[in-house]
C-alpha cells in the first residue's frame, strides 16, 4: 500500500504560470472618439445639458445618467488635486481647465517637486496612436495659461474595436497533493488519487479533504488510465482561442479505481461515428503524449474508444 499524503513533502518548488486572455474592447462612441482624436493632441470631452464637462468623454453622465449633447476638446492644462506612488511612478488626478471631473493620469515629475493645486501641462507621446499613452503624462507647468473648453468643428471616426490582452504571471504552489500526482505523470506514466475515508476507491484529483464527507483523506492509490465515459459533449463549432480542430468530443471520464470525473477530449474522424460509439457507458483509454513529459494533465494526448 502506498504511504499516507503526508508523508510527501510540502516544500515544493513553485513553477511559473501566466492567465493569457487575447480579446477585442468595444470601447463604445464617447471612449472611441477619444481614443481616434489622441492622434490630433486633442483631448476630447462630454459636454451635458447641465453644463457640466467630464474628460475623457463618457456615454453618459455620473450623476444624471443623460447623454452628452455634445464632443468637446479639453484643454491640455489644468490643476493637481491628489498624487501618490504606485510601483515607482507617480499617478495623480488633474481636473483640466473647465472640466468638472479629474483626470487620472501618469504625473512626470518626482513625489517631493509637486503639490496640491500645482499647474501641470499634458505632455504627449508621438509614437502612440489610439491609446490614452498618446498622453505620456502631465509635467509641473507653474506658467501656463488657463484653458478653455473649445467645441470640436471635426472629430475623427470613432474607434469600432480595439485589439486587448490581459496578462496575468503569477505562481503556482502544487503542495504536496497534487505535486504527488504530476510528478507520478511525468515520471511514471500514472495518475495518483487519495483514498476516500473507509474506502478503496481514489478521489482524483488527490485531496486533503474529502468533499462529501468532509474528513481527511486516506492512502494513495494508483488509478489505472482507463476508464468509462459518464457525461460526454460533441464540439462541432469553432470558437476564438480554441486549440484543438473540430469536431471532437469532450468528456468526463471516470478512470478504473476512482470515484471522481476527469474532464479531457477524445478526437474523431466524424460525427456520424461519435453519435454511435461515444456516450455514457463507453469505455476508453489514455493515449499518452510522445517524448517527454511535463508533468502536466496535457501529457495525456486524448483518450480513445476501447473497440469491443
Amino acid at each position: 500500500m502506498f504511504s499516507a499524503p503526508d508523508s510527501y513533502p510540502i516544500d515544493l518548488p513553485t513553477f511559473h504560470s501566466e492567465i493569457n486572455l487575447p480579446y477585442t474592447l468595444t470601447p463604445g462612441r464617447a471612449a472611441g472618439t477619444f481614443l481616434a482624436e489622441v492622434k490630433n493632441r486633442r483631448i476630447v470631452a462630454s459636454r451635458f445639458a447641465s453644463g457640466q464637462v467630464v474628460a475623457p468623454a463618457q456615454d453618459f453622465s455620473s450623476t444624471g445618467g443623460e447623454e452628452p449633447e455634445a464632443f468637446v476638446e479639453a484643454p491640455h492644462t489644468g490643476v493637481l488635486t491628489a498624487f501618490t506612488r504606485v510601483d515607482g511612478q507617480v499617478i495623480g488626478f488633474i481636473r483640466l481647465d473647465g472640466c468638472d471631473n479629474d483626470f487620472p493620469h501618469r504625473i512626470l515629475a518626482e513625489l517631493d517637486d509637486l503639490s496640491i493645486g500645482q499647474r501641470v501641462e499634458a505632455a504627449w507621446d508621438d509614437s502612440v496612436e489610439q491609446s490614452i499613452l498618446a498622453v505620456k503624462g502631465f509635467k509641473p507647468a507653474p506658467d501656463a495659461p488657463l484653458g478653455t473648453v473649445k467645441p470640436l468643428e471635426t472629430m475623427e471616426e470613432p474607434l469600432g474595436v480595439i485589439p486587448y490582452a490581459m496578462k496575468l504571471d503569477y505562481e503556482h504552489a502544487y503542495g504536496p497533493y497534487y505535486g504527488r500526482m504530476f510528478d507520478e505523470i511525468r515520471e511514471n506514466g500514472r495518475f495518483m488519487g487519495v483514498r476516500s475515508p473507509g474506502s478503496d476507491v481514489a478521489l482524483l484529483p488527490p485531496r486533503e479533504i474529502d468533499d462529501v464527507a468532509h474528513s481527511r483523506t486516506g492512502t494513495w492509490k494508483a488509478c489505472e488510465d482507463t476508464g468509462t465515459i459518464r457525461g460526454c459533449s460533441i464540439i462541432n463549432m469553432e470558437v476564438y482561442g480554441q486549440t484543438r480542430k473540430v469536431p471532437y468530443v469532450y468528456a468526463e471520464i471516470v478512470l478504473d479505481g476512482a470515484s471522481t470525473r476527469m474532464i479531457h477530449v477524445i478526437e474523431i474522424d466524424s460525427l456520424e461515428e461519435a453519435k454511435e460509439k461515444i456516450k455514457p457507458g463507453t469505455r476508453v483509454r489514455a493515449v499518452w503524449t510522445q517524448g517527454e513529459r511535463k508533468g502536466r494533465v496535457s501529457d495525456i494526448e486524448r483518450f480513445e474508444v476501447i473497440e469491443e
